[in-house]
């Protein structure tokens, strides 16, 4: 392992407006930890002005696997996408990628209510649909006692995103943490994994 553990910061911050300036705060955060936290774009400089499609998507991905694979640890985002409760389903691969190599990791988000309040939010503010409990002795899915207007088990209770993104890191021995000020939640969770780190050398 590095000296000083790099970190993949993994989320939608590689959408923003302006992308380097949250990576930059990012990794202000990780050095206080002496962490070194590495951005997916570090790692696409040579993709950069090429015209957009199908070939350079994958550029993308195979330069984020291949990053992601020379990291110590993860670092992930789990707000919600595109004003929708889900979050980021790339990143939700990445989570996914990095537990099955078995690294530790840790999530932040803004949004602490639990995922099943979020998709009744998300429901009735967008097309005014109450969730609907799920008949009893019904077929389906039993880990959620709630189903959308379109029959889709509501579950994940007590998690803040999809339960396989959060047990997913809980499982590698992080944490989710949740603050409204993202640089709260991400300091916690920066924290935590040089603390993970720490105890594992």
């Amino acid at each position: 392992m590095n000296v000083r553990p790099r970190i993949y910061l993994a989320g939608p911050m590689v959408f923003y407006p302006d992308p380097e300036a949250t990576f930059r705060a990012m990794k202000r955060i990780c050095a206080r930890y002496r962490l070194e936290g590495v951005a997916p774009t570090d790692n696409q400089i040579a993709l950069q002005g090429i015209k957009p499609g199908k070939a350079l998507i994958r550029d993308i991905v195979k330069a984020d696997i291949a990053l992601m694979d020379r990291m110590d640890t993860g670092l992930f985002c789990m707000d919600g996408f595109r004003r929708a409760p889900d979050m980021d389903p790339g990143t939700a691969f990445e989570i996914g990628y990095m537990a099955a190599q078995g690294k530790p990791l840790c999530g932040w988000t803004v949004e602490g209510r639990s995922y099943p309040v979020k998709i009744a939010d998300y429901f009735k503010r967008v097309y005014g649909e109450p969730l609907r409990a799920t008949p009893v002795n019904s077929k389906g899915g039993t880990s959620g006692d709630k189903r959308d207007p379109d029959g889709i088990l509501v579950h994940s209770q007590g998690c803040v995103q999809n339960g396989m993104t959060q047990i997913g890191i809980e499982l590698s021995g992080g944490k989710v943490f949740a603050n409204a000020d993202w640089r709260v939640a991400f300091d916690r969770a920066a924290a935590h994994l040089a603390k993970m780190l720490r105890a594992a050398v």
